[in-house]
């Protein structure tokens, strides 16, 4: 199938494809007419990379699973290079919990702080209302 078909069935543009193909993430073939085309491999290919990407990883760390699927086997996380992505990604993903942990529980004290003085000092003089 040509570029725009393909873009089509794959939910992504043809200028994302070029950079796919820029980056080595999808071969490029040419028929005799010089125009792109593509095949449902390559469609699995471009379908695990968006599938990644919209689990936050990024284009460089979709490629041991593309090589995966590249190699002929039946799913891109199949592949020892793919499962330390995913532990890597587990790992980074846990230590951004932590942090967003600790900025809460900040947070929440603050919180806790701000309602204790409130409700210990007398009314201030520039008590938000709503507007109406």
């Amino acid at each position: 199938m040509r570029i725009g078909e393909f873009a089509e069935r794959a939910g992504v543009s043809t200028r994302t494809l070029r950079y796919y193909e820029s980056r080595g993430l999808l071969p490029t073939r040419r028929a005799v007419n010089g125009y792109r085309v593509y095949d449902d491999e390559d469609l699995r290919l471009v379908e695990q990379i968006r599938t990644l990407q919209d689990f936050g990883f990024g284009l460089e760390e979709t490629r041991p699973f593309v090589e995966c699927l590249r190699e002929g086997n039946p799913t891109g996380d199949s592949c020892p290079a793919s499962l330390d992505v995913y532990r890597d990604k587990l790992a980074e993903l846990d230590a951004l919990i932590g942090r967003l942990g600790a900025v809460r529980a900040q947070v929440g004290a603050q919180l806790a702080r701000a309602e204790a003085d409130r409700s210990a000092a007398p009314e201030p003089l520039c008590q938000t209302r709503g507007h109406g």
